[in-house]
């Protein structure tokens, strides 16, 4: 899997402009005017991680596949979104079929590019973004707990829970609190998920900064201060410096631009990374002289789950998984010198999965 990310925002926040440089593409038109994005534009982008080309390398590779991410752009929100101002309905229901969130927010200032409220505010930005799905959320699970309510009354013990987690998560909802402050449990989570709340999902948010101020401004500052005890992430970037860094085909082009910006990382990386932290993803690798291979996956997954994202037939007829460290397939040369080191291991279902794993999967069919 990789996951895919919708990026959100009011309108002129530079999402549009963020989206074509990180898939480096000019898929989507950015204009000086709202709702320029009408229908959500797509993009899939590879996930750059080094450990896969020396694996290759080790490995002795024809193919080299990285995982992938895929960035949704969905049109800007505005106030009465959740009552169907601007496009908002439409917009709502792109929202709902991604996974994460990358909510961008305006920290720059330029008098070219009007703002939707007039002046550059990240915090009621958010606020009014967060405040629209909200709402969304509140008349889709009022709507949904009036026809639970009426199969709990008939005894059913799955709506009966289900009301129960409903009703719980209104009383958030009417506190003017998002889905996912409801709990922490993994198993409460889960449930959550099942409901579909535009809120429940997690957040990344990105602050869209002028490109003099890469590292950040008083702007974006002010905004991570003030999210930091949020379960959000929070990054930094230009979308202006990263429009120039998708220009630049050649690698070490890129890395004296960001260097001279003082920049260790491009904005997508920096977004990849925390997006993984955020969805709790690691990645997997799978090395033959065939292909080498990145496969993302959440963290704590059991090996034959794990091997079903590569085939179904490898986990149904899962045997075991001879699992190489990252860092011992490197140390001792590859796949034979780490079998000869006594580093291979062999593993059973009971089995979780660590990042940076090089596994070959054994199963019978």
């Amino acid at each position: 899997m990789g996951f895919n990310c919708g990026i959100v925002g009011l309108p002129n926040v530079g999402k549009s402009t963020l989206f074509n440089a990180l898939t480096s593409t000019a898929a989507a038109e950015a204009e000086n005017y709202p709702f320029c994005t009408v229908e959500p534009n797509t993009g899939r982008v590879a996930v750059p991680d080094p450990r896969l080309d020396e694996l290759a390398q080790l490995a002795g590779s024809a193919r080299v596949l990285p995982t992938q991410l895929e960035f949704v752009d969905i049109a800007g929100l505005v106030r009465g979104a959740s009552k169907g101002e601007g496009l908002g309905n439409q917009f709502l229901g792109h929202i709902r079929e991604v996974d994460a969130i990358v909510h961008v927010l305006r920290c720059f200032s330029d008098g070219d590019i009007t703002h939707v409220e007039g002046d550059i505010d990240p915090l009621r930005d958010r606020d009014t973004v967060e405040t629209e799905l909200m709402l969304a959320d509140l008349e889709n699970l009022e709507k949904h707990a009036e026809s639970a309510t009426k199969k709990a009354r008939s005894g059913n013990k799955e709506a009966k829970d289900e009301l129960d987690l409903m009703t719980r998560v209104l009383e958030v909802l009417r506190e003017g609190k998002p889905a996912r402050s409801f709990s922490d449990n993994p198993d409460q989570l889960r449930a959550l998920a099942r409901l579909q709340l535009l809120t429940s999902k997690p957040v990344l948010y990105v602050c869209n900064v002028e490109e003099g101020a890469a590292a950040g401004n008083e702007f974006s500052a002010c905004f991570a201060k003030t999210v930091e005890k949020e379960s959000a992430g929070c990054v930094v970037i230009s979308a202006a410096i990263e429009a120039e860094v998708a220009q630049l085909s050649d690698e070490a082009e890129r890395e004296e631009f960001l260097a001279v910006l003082g920049l260790e990382e491009t904005g997508l990386a920096r977004i990849i990374h925390a997006g993984y932290a955020l969805l709790n993803l690691i990645t997997f690798f799978t090395a033959t002289p065939k292909e080498a291979r990145a496969w993302t996956v959440r963290r704590g997954i059991l090996a034959p789950a794990a091997a079903g994202v590569i085939h179904t037939d490898f986990k149904k007829g899962f045997i075991s998984a001879e699992t190489i460290s990252y860092d011992d397939y490197i140390s001792y040369g590859g796949e034979q010198g780490t079998r000869d080191a006594g580093k291979m291991r062999q593993e059973g279902r009971d089995y979780a999965v660590n990042d940076g794993d090089v596994i070959l999967f054994r199963f019978n069919v």
